[in-house]
């Protein structure tokens, strides 16, 4: 049990589960943002220009009284398609800087002489010292 509970203690130190949780964090204060967005500008806009229709208020009801809310159903497609749009181009943004780091050509290392090289010429000196 132990080595178990040290294991999990590892896992949850390594730096990249902690840069995770604080992405999940972002990303979620992020969807919210999107979806204040989404519901408070951006749909009520649409609803006026196609005549005054609160998308929110979308809704058909059956003969059986269940009722099918497509306008929030369309109001979460569009909430979905910004914060994938984002999304995209921040990845799209991460590939090119990627590549750009990739393209640059290296640094070709500075390369002095090789032992045998030096070798060779200590005893070139040491015969011309004779």
């Amino acid at each position: 049990m132990k080595k178990f509970f040290n294991e999990f203690k590892e896992f949850i130190a390594r730096g990249n589960v902690v840069d995770m949780a604080v992405g999940v964090v972002v990303g979620s204060s992020f969807t919210a943002i999107v979806t204040s967005l989404v519901n408070d500008i951006i749909m009520p806009f649409v609803g006026i220009v196609v005549g005054g229709i609160s998308f929110a208020d979308l809704a058909y009801t059956t003969a059986n009284g269940a009722v099918l809310a497509y306008g929030n159903f369309i109001q979460n497609v569009v909430n979905f398609l910004l914060v994938a749009f984002v999304l995209f181009s921040v990845v799209r943004v991460m590939n090119s800087l990627k590549r750009k780091k990739e393209e640059q050509p290296a640094v070709p290392e500075k390369k002095g002489p090789s032992t045998e090289e030096i070798l060779l010429e200590i005893r070139d000196l040491l015969k011309d010292r004779k």
